[in-house]
């Protein structure tokens, strides 16, 4: 039974992804090029306009052109009818979507989204219906069958619909020079926007949370700024406060350990230090940081941070990139 489950799920999937193909072949050139420029330049924004499947698809649509540059929302036909046409304007793009384009709430609102005279765009199963008719321009998002065992559910039909939002989105971002960084914009929460996005500043220690020691610091001053900052790590700034090294807390046990418990009063921070360590700026971007840590052959955890005169303003850890969500 197991292999009859399988072998089915198999050929449904098989018969959506053939029906993807065949919409791509029966697509009209003229007809796309003509959404896509009214699509481009759109001064307002694009309304997705559908009832029931075809609703939650058109959903998604708007929801994946706002997130690429390209302001959308959704209308159900039924709320334009009681009041939300309030909110379509002369100068958005309509796109419906139904398979069958008879559908009775979409059919009785073309007339009024008509009068406002904007374009009309249909992604519709049929092109001698209503909605086709009425439409600027028909994309063909016909398919052959259903995979639904009665050919009746929504499901084969919806799949094309919105791979033709998706296709049609995608083409948009190019031509609207949508970049990465305009996406993460977008996405401040996903680990593509935070990584395009989360500056070294944002995560930085800094002010009372960085201390820092002189070249002179005793071991004692030494492990006292390291317990204080509880960052493992202290910066050593000159008394322009410019960068002058960094001692981990693992410096500072090697120091140790090598030399003689008679000498340790004479153990200063210049003599434990690493100079002229690896540092960043606040500006650059977090990721960037984390690839100087670990794109090395001796891997570190922390990073000083210094401005434009390398003067020591922060210290980064590893830990904080860690934990902001960027890996």
């Amino acid at each position: 039974m197991d292999k009859t489950c399988f072998s089915q799920v198999v050929e449904r999937l098989k018969i959506e992804a053939d029906a993807i193909t065949l919409a791509a072949n029966r697509l009209q050139p003229q007809e796309v090029e003509q959404a896509v420029e009214l699509l481009a330049n759109c001064q307002g924004k694009v309304v997705l306009v559908g009832v029931g499947k075809s609703g939650i698809v058109g959903r998604k649509i708007a929801a994946t052109l706002t997130s690429t540059g390209t302001l959308a929302t959704y209308l159900h036909p039924g709320d334009a009818m009681h009041g939300d046409l309030g909110s379509v304007t002369c100068s958005d793009v309509v796109v419906t979507l139904s398979n069958s384009g008879e559908t009775d709430e979409l059919v009785a609102v073309m007339p009024y989204l008509k009068r406002r005279q904007l374009p009309i765009i249909a992604i519709v199963g049929n092109l001698n219906s209503t909605l086709a008719r009425n439409a600027d321009v028909v994309l063909d998002a016909s398919v052959d069958q259903e995979v639904c065992p009665f050919n009746l559910a929504p499901t084969t039909s919806t799949t094309v619909a919105l791979a033709i939002g998706d296709a049609l989105a995608m083409t948009l971002m190019p031509l609207k020079g949508l970049t990465p960084e305009d996406f993460a914009l977008n996405h401040p929460a996903g680990r593509l926007g935070k990584r395009l996005t989360l500056r070294v500043a944002d995560l930085m220690h800094k002010d009372q949370d960085n201390p820092v020691i002189s070249p002179q610091a005793s071991w004692i001053e030494i492990v006292g700024a390291i317990t204080k900052g509880s960052l493992g790590a202290v910066n050593v700034v000159d008394d322009r406060g410019e960068l002058f090294g960094i001692i981990t807390d693992g410096d500072l046990r090697r120091s140790i350990a090598k030399i003689k418990p008679t000498e340790l009063e004479h153990l200063k921070a210049v003599a434990i230090m690493t100079p002229n360590p690896v540092m960043v700026q606040p500006d650059q971007l977090a990721y960037d940081a984390l690839q100087l840590m670990e794109n090395r052959n001796s891997q570190i955890s922390v990073l000083p941070v210094v401005d434009k005169h390398k003067r020591c303003i922060g210290l980064l850890r590893l830990h904080d990139i860690a934990q902001s969500g960027i890996l």
